[in-house]
């Protein structure tokens, strides 16, 4: 039997998610659900797609992962359940998919729903398809396969020999600045050159190891665990000290 993730905009203030989770423990007793966070922002894509992404090959392949994220969604946007990457997805067709991967899907449908007006999609259908994939059962099985579902177009980085220029695609519960410039641009582009990084009215001209390699108060700029360039403050709070947010630019400047 397959694991079942869960991420959601429900917060724990609430009864949705035990319900959706009585819902697929009512349909197998013996279900695995791995919460990955109920704490997304209300209807943010873009926030419950960074954690997705940052998260899901971690799991086994065959995992099941049950998002719910804006899941009412808008007039005539379809439930899907979508396989990708050797995992299983059901959640609103809403564009938050294409900002996970780039690589095409195996297989998608349509999940079968009699009333697309219901006010809990995640109990109503959500949760019973979660548990029949994670049961073995086949994804046409759920519904009529599509040609294609939304996908929703992320920040892309700019670069050249001279310059990366990127931008603060998730301030984390830390405040820590997780930008979109990855380690494997950065590597091939600052090769035998020295460089200096900028984000706002502050500069960096390394690369540290960790977080520990500066003392509480400082900044650090780090690659992460995601191959994501970081920057924070030890023990503090960078997004409030540094004046920046979600969407701020941060370039790195190569010297000829």
């Amino acid at each position: 039997m397959a694991i079942i993730t869960f991420l959601s905009d429900f917060g724990e203030s609430d009864h949705y998610v035990a319900a959706v989770k009585a819902k697929i423990l009512t349909k197998n007793p013996n279900q695995g659900i791995v919460d990955i966070s109920h704490q997304i922002t209300p209807c943010d894509i873009a926030h419950g797609a960074h954690v997705l992404k940052s998260v899901f090959r971690d799991f086994p392949k065959g995992t099941v992962h049950l998002v719910a994220i804006n899941s009412v969604g808008q007039q005539g946007d379809k439930y899907i359940a979508v396989e990708l990457e050797g995992h299983f997805f059901v959640c609103t067709d809403n564009g938050l998919l294409g900002l996970i991967s780039d690589q095409e899907a195996t297989a998608q449908v349509e999940i079968s729903s009699e009333n697309h007006a219901t006010t809990f999609p995640s109990k109503t259908y959500f949760a019973e398809a979660a548990a029949k994939l994670a049961g073995g059962e086949k994804l046409e099985s759920l519904g009529k396969p599509i040609e294609h579902f939304k996908k929703m177009l992320g920040r892309h980085l700019k670069a050249n020999k001279s310059l990366i220029s990127g931008h603060v695609i998730r301030v984390d519960h830390y405040g820590n600045l997780i930008t979109n410039i990855d380690k494997q641009t950065f590597d091939i582009l600052s090769k035998q050159k020295t460089f200096n990084i900028k984000f706002g009215r502050e500069n960096s001209r390394r690369i540290h190891e960790n977080i520990f390699s500066v003392d509480a108060g400082d900044i650090y700029v780090v690659f992460n665990d995601s191959g994501l360039l970081e920057v924070g403050i030890n023990q503090g709070n960078a997004s409030e000290l540094l004046g920046l947010n979600y969407d701020s630019p941060v370039m790195v400047n190569f010297d000829e």
